[in-house]
């Protein structure tokens, strides 16, 4: 697992910003059928260390799986023929598969808190709501990696 680390001990204890974080090679798959918005938050990673691969469907994020498991997902939960939570539980099958279990954030405009524990029960970590705000997106970046 990548090291994500900050610029200075003192301040590791605060929440960390963009300028602290070095996302340095953490593996990320994006996937939103908004290619827009999958491209934003890969630029936004990759400028901050990662190495992001982006999917515009659930079956182009199958297929990035199959060549490479990532050390996290973004995941989008309204799309087109296989919805996220369709994507999570085959993502959830296949992690076990190869031993290891990736650390999952949904993303989506449903921001009530059904759509939050829908989220959770179907195996996501996290649920962040659209438009995701950048420091809310880092902080749980972190969290759900250093857990790892």
């Amino acid at each position: 697992m990548p090291l994500i680390t900050t610029e200075s001990e003192q301040t590791s204890k605060s929440q960390p910003t963009e300028a602290q974080v070095n996302f340095s090679g953490l593996r990320v798959l994006v996937v939103d059928d908004q290619a827009s918005i999958g491209e934003l938050i890969a630029y936004i990673l990759e400028d901050l260390g990662a190495v992001v691969t982006v999917a515009t469907s659930a079956v182009e994020a199958l297929a990035a799986l199959q060549q490479q498991l990532p050390d996290l997902l973004l995941c989008d939960i309204v799309m087109p023929d296989m919805d996220g939570y369709m994507l999570i539980q085959r993502v959830r099958v296949l992690s076990r598969e190869q031993g290891k279990q990736i650390p999952a954030i949904a993303l989506t405009a449903h921001a009530g808190e059904h759509n939050q524990q829908q989220a959770l029960a179907a195996g996501f970590q996290m649920h962040i709501s659209k438009p995701v705000e950048l420091e809310e997106l880092i902080r749980a970046i972190v969290s759900l990696v250093s857990q790892q």
